[in-house]
């Protein structure tokens, strides 16, 4: 399905305007486009100025030419620097004599008349680094903002990071993927690898979604149980499929939290796995014949290849297909569906195109201050790719059919 495209705001000149724009052009000689932002901005300034003098007169009662018995009365201005979308400007803030006056249009202590918190998240979420951020504040707008500020502002969103990974999950989920992406995160000093464990699931409609997020370092099967009780204690009481790499400890955990669960090696790691030590010139060769055993028939025709591919590639290879054996009660899963069914458990489509977007992190920053800014820039970049996230996935209908055939009673009808 296309993107729903943003409408496109169109002009629409109307007399008025028209003598307003040649004002400005007499006004302010413009010449540039330069020029218009720094007539907008004075423009901004003298309509805040105006507003607040309105403000002013409706505190008093009476307006700044009449008469009055009030004893509170006008005390001059006070500037105040303000940032906007236009820059950094000096506002005359109107002052009474009792000092009761709170004006609305810009309230006291507020430094910033734009919507720069966002704009900043907006730039963080795109995996630019504090320092970066500043550095194009001050370019734009042209006004500074520290590097400390700038965390300041992408902290306000630890409040919704926890939140979102305590919302309430569905209870069930036919398949789940979990991936890992790694990064460099400094601790005191240090620079150690942390792995981002991503927890992805298709929902009944045939839907993505992230679950959860976990930054850690020590696999285990403690480990991995304690993410998996997680999303018990969230509401998920069921898991058809979990499709994952052999990551330490996952098959003792899905046994213990969810024993009815299926655990499917993910087929596109176990072969990259394989073909990691292989050298350029033959690994086209053997890729090709391990698709004879993952793309085999039934599990028979399966282990038929597994031996024919392991006898071949022993001799050169002697430990290339040992994963294919010792792990084979996790591999052998998928022979049980049909081929539209296999694409979905066995390939990582689902969940490749969330990888490249967790991969651009990597490659816009080299490390991270700390696991916790590592964790704000994981859930800015998932929220922006999740926007798009509105499609059902295809042949849902078939592989939903089949699934509950053969996981009888434990889909919703």
């Amino acid at each position: 399905m296309a993107r729903e495209k943003k409408p496109v705001h169109k002009v629409q000149m109307t007399e008025g305007k028209r003598n307003i724009i040649h004002q400005l052009l007499e006004e302010y000689h413009i010449q540039t486009a330069e020029d218009i932002q720094d007539a907008l901005k004075d423009l901004l300034g003298g309509t805040i100025k105006e507003m607040m003098e309105a403000e002013l007169d409706d505190h008093l009662g009476y307006a700044k030419s009449e008469r009055s018995d009030n004893e509170n009365y006008r005390n001059g201005y006070k500037p105040k620097q303000v940032n906007s979308s236009y820059g950094s400007m000096q506002i005359p803030v109107p002052q009474d004599r009792k000092s009761t006056f709170e004006p609305q249009v810009v309230k006291k202590r507020q430094k910033d008349i734009s919507d720069i918190d966002q704009k900043i998240i907006s730039m963080y979420a795109k995996g630019m680094t504090t320092r970066q951020i500043s550095e194009t504040m001050e370019e734009i707008y042209g006004f500074e903002t520290s590097e400390g500020f700038i965390s300041d502002v992408t902290d306000k969103i630890l409040p919704q990071i926890e939140d979102w990974k305590n919302r309430p999950l569905d209870e069930v989920y036919p398949i789940l993927y979990i991936d890992a992406i790694h990064y460099s995160v400094r601790d005191n000093g240090m620079i150690r690898k942390l792995a981002a464990y991503v927890i992805l699931g298709i929902n009944t409609e045939g839907k993505k979604e992230v679950l959860t997020i976990h930054v850690g370092e020590n696999e285990s099967s403690k480990y991995w149980l304690s993410v998996l009780n997680e999303l018990k204690n969230r509401g998920v009481k069921d898991i058809l499929i979990i499709c994952a790499d052999g990551l330490t400890g996952i098959k003792e955990a899905i046994a213990a939290a969810f024993p009815k669960t299926e655990y499917q090696r993910c087929i596109v790691h176990q072969v990259r796995n394989t073909l990691k030590y292989v050298p350029d010139k033959d690994r086209k060769a053997f890729a090709a014949d391990l698709k004879t055993i993952y793309q085999a028939s039934d599990e028979k025709k399966a282990l038929a290849a597994l031996e024919r591919v392991t006898e071949k590639w022993t001799p050169k290879y002697p430990n290339s297909m040992k994963r294919w054996k010792d792990n084979w009660d996790a591999v052998s899963p998928i022979f049980k569906f049909s081929a539209t069914v296999r694409k979905v458990i066995y390939t990582t489509n689902a969940i490749e195109s969330l990888n490249s977007t967790y991969r651009k992190l990597n490659r816009q920053r080299s490390v991270f201050p700390s696991d916790t800014a590592l964790l704000k820039a994981l859930y800015l970049a998932t929220f922006e790719a999740t926007k798009k996230w509105t499609v059902t996935m295809r042949n849902w209908a078939q592989v939903y059919g089949e699934l509950s055939i053969m996981y009888e009673g434990r889909l919703p009808e």
